[in-house]
């Protein structure tokens, strides 16, 4: 066998050697085939499941983010319209305190401008009326001193009742 070899290293060796690398070469695809390449495949096919679970995810988490998003809007919105709310209320409820608050300052000042022209009221006819009782005393003590004689109660009574009359239209003309 060594001779064959040598025949043919002697004749082509060039082709020796292509043959012996060819062979080689083919030996060595068919291990790395059966050995090697199911691995390896396997390797490269979790490595792309993985990617395209990554990509998958990061679209989801996008998708979540975009409406997470819109909720914190929607609900920054109902924030804002609920502010607005409790303002208008507010200024409405305050507007009706206002307008409560002046709607009693003017019933109780009418009250009291009406208890005071009844006070000023009762003290004026108080005071009439003590004018007249004095007026009244008055007159007689001089009717008595103008005639020189007593005058008889009926007599006193009639120029008193007539006296205040006099007195009563002569205020009611004022």
């Amino acid at each position: 066998m060594l001779n064959q070899l040598a025949i043919a290293e002697v004749g082509n060796p060039m082709l020796g050697n292509i043959i012996v690398v060819s062979g080689s070469f083919v030996i060595l695809m068919f291990l790395l085939k059966h050995f090697a390449w199911g691995p390896i495949s396997d390797i490269l096919k979790k490595r792309e499941d993985k990617i395209a679970n990554d990509l998958d995810s990061a679209e989801q988490s996008r998708i979540k983010a975009a409406k997470m998003e819109q909720e914190r809007e929607q609900q920054l919105l109902a924030s804002r319209s609920d502010a607005a709310d409790i303002i208008k209320n507010a200024k409405e409820s305050g507007e009706l305190s206002r307008q409560n608050i002046l709607k009693d300052t003017q019933e109780e000042v009418a009250r009291l401008k009406s208890k005071a022209q009844a006070d000023i009221t009762l003290e004026r006819d108080s005071a009439l009326n003590s004018v007249k009782d004095d007026v009244a005393d008055l007159s007689l003590q001089i009717a008595a001193k103008i005639l020189n004689k007593e005058l008889s109660p009926e007599m006193h009574e009639s120029l008193i009742n007539q006296y205040i009359e006099g007195l009563g239209s002569s205020n009611e003309t004022r």
